[in-house]
């Protein structure tokens, strides 16, 4: 077995009933059961086929293919994208017969519009791009039905927490975000030092706000912890700021993190 490359944060989950999990999460989606636990809006989504399934999953991340063998017991074809050459290359031969494309590219620059058919997103995700590999997922010109990524626990929870931040925003403009199993630290090789999640994204058609919307919500980002009123300040006198404020139902005492996205839209069209 090839060794861990701490670099790349490579921690390799081998369970394989939590495997098998995130596989069946990837391929039909939240169990309507489990809706309520759903964030986001109202907007339609993504138009699922029959059996909410893609025949095409997308994976990050493959490592020594472990979620890999799972997806290839559901999915018609599985593209692996795996950024270390080695095992990029080790890879195939893993599942001889199988439909499994391996790709050794990083994520980040994988060029989506190759794919020209219906597809599902999947990966454990190195904990240090995650952000990145989420924004880009969700902002992708050719949209997959879903996005199923295992990560570090609390950025799942803080993506599908009520006390907002710039990524949970984003996420929820983009959206509906429910989290799935914890799996705990002791689960992979070697042990990363914190427990992970598996959070899975159901996207919109489009967009819930304008980008220019996302402009104002960085500005009022700017000091996380302070009032929003004051990072707003800027833009008009404070007095029009707490007057603004107040028609949009918001608190003068109100901080970044208490405002959910259609409140920065209505103070947007308010302010601009």
């Amino acid at each position: 077995m090839m060794k861990n490359k701490k670099s790349l944060g490579q921690n390799w989950l081998k369970n394989r009933v939590i495997l098998e999990e995130i596989a069946d999460l990837a391929y039909y989606g939240v169990d309507p059961l489990m809706e309520d636990d759903y964030v986001g809006g109202d907007s339609d989504m993504v138009s699922k086929s029959e059996n909410k399934g893609a025949g095409l999953c997308l994976e990050i991340g493959p490592g020594l293919g472990f979620l890999t063998s799972s997806l290839l017991k559901r999915f018609r074809k599985v593209i692996a994208v795996e950024f270390d050459a080695g095992l990029a290359r080790k890879l195939p031969g893993s599942f001889p017969g199988k439909n499994l494309t391996v790709v050794n590219e990083d994520v980040l620059e994988y060029d989506f519009r190759e794919i020209d058919e219906p597809f599902v997103i999947a990966g454990n995700i190195p904990y240090y791009i995650t952000s990145p590999i989420i924004k880009k997922v969700l902002t992708l010109e050719k949209k997959p039905e879903r996005v199923v990524l295992l990560m570090q626990k609390e950025v799942a929870e803080r993506i599908v927490s009520s006390k907002e931040t710039l990524l949970s925003l984003f996420v929820k403009n983009y959206a509906k975000a429910s989290v799935g199993p914890v799996v705990p630290r002791e689960e992979f090789t070697p042990p990363p030092k914190v427990d992970s999640q598996v959070v899975v994204m159901e996207l919109y058609e489009e967009s819930l706000v304008d980008k220019k919307v996302f402009d104002l919500i960085r500005k009022g980002f700017s000091a996380p912890r302070k009032k929003l009123a004051h990072n707003l300040a800027g833009l008009k006198p404070k007095t029009e700021i707490m007057s603004v404020l107040e028609e949009c139902g918001i608190s003068k005492e109100a901080r970044p993190g208490d405002v959910e996205l259609q409140k920065w839209a209505e103070l947007y069209k308010v302010i601009k």
